[in-house]
């Protein structure tokens, strides 16, 4: 199976806006397969559905839709596809320079630019907040630039004083990569992303980024702050989550089909990673199937 390269995505401003503002209908957005990362922040509100949430190191899996915040420069994959079953994606891109410095520090933007700040580990609302600030978001696409700049500022007033939200990242993502270490993190995550359903073996990822397996282990560790064996872990326990919640088929169909090859460690590891076993997971989140 090819490795999809990893990719820089250039983005250029709305008409008339100091930001990108760009409403995707269900199924259109083309990049939602593809690792990639930009300079600038991005802020994601999906309208319903459930499905995966890949930013950085982290991995897991959200429903009832989503709003993320995230990072300049913070590598991730899109949120949406065919399966997702969500109603609308609307993605906001932000230049680090939207506002010239000198209006940054003005006391009334102090909460703004923290925002900002902790966005580079990557933030999920939830609650309350992701349900209205969603609307304000969906309400922008009919403003005039000036009122949409305002209700911008507004919506990162709102989102740092809101106490709904978990950081992504937490366990320290290493957020000031390199060119060159962006590159070689996408490749490797594109690859667990294709690959993952197959037994991964560490000396083939490493020679995929030209690096002796001693060398990589240090360098993913020190990175991600975990180990490359437990990000592939958690990637597959995720994948497990979406088909608990998703498809009618046995449990032991689930196990394989994440890319575990023994029923028991698959079992015992997804207990721990989510404090239930699969069949009471499936129970609470049997809504989804449709």
């Amino acid at each position: 199976m090819k490795t999809v390269a990893p990719a820089l995505e250039v983005i250029s401003n709305s008409y008339g806006s100091s930001f990108t503002y760009t409403k995707h209908a269900e199924k259109t957005n083309s990049k939602a397969h593809l690792w990639h990362y930009h300079p600038e922040i991005e802020l994601v509100y999906i309208n319903g559905g459930a499905g995966k949430r890949q930013i950085g190191s982290h991995v897991s899996y959200y429903t009832n839709g989503d709003l993320i915040l995230i990072g300049a420069n913070l590598p991730h994959c899109g949120f949406t596809n065919e399966q997702t079953g969500n109603k609308k994606e609307t993605v906001i891109h932000i230049k680090p320079e939207f506002l010239a410095n000198d209006f940054f520090v003005a006391p009334e933007m102090r909460r703004v630019q923290n925002i900002i700040n902790q966005s580079k580990a990557g933030i999920a609302f939830n609650g309350e907040t992701k349900k209205q600030i969603g609307k304000k978001i969906e309400m922008m696409e009919h403003q005039l630039p000036f009122e949409r700049l305002l209700t911008l500022l507004s919506i990162l007033d709102e989102l740092e004083s809101s106490d709904e939200y978990t950081v992504l990242n937490a366990d320290g993502f290493s957020l000031e990569l390199q060119n060159q270490d962006n590159d070689r993190m996408n490749l490797i995550f594109n690859f667990v992303k294709d690959h993952f359903q197959e037994s991964i073996a560490i000396d083939e990822v490493s020679n995929l980024v030209s690096m002796t397996t001693p060398s990589f282990c240090r360098y993913f560790k020190k990175i991600s702050n975990k180990t490359f064996t437990e990000f592939v872990n958690e990637y597959r326990l995720v994948h497990a989550s979406k088909l608990l919640a998703e498809k009618q088929i046995s449990i032991n169909e689930v196990c394989y089909e994440s890319g575990f090859n023994n029923f028991s460690h698959f079992s015992k590891s997804f207990k721990q990673y989510t404090g239930k076993s699969a069949s009471q997971y499936r129970l609470e989140h049997k809504i989804i199937i449709s």
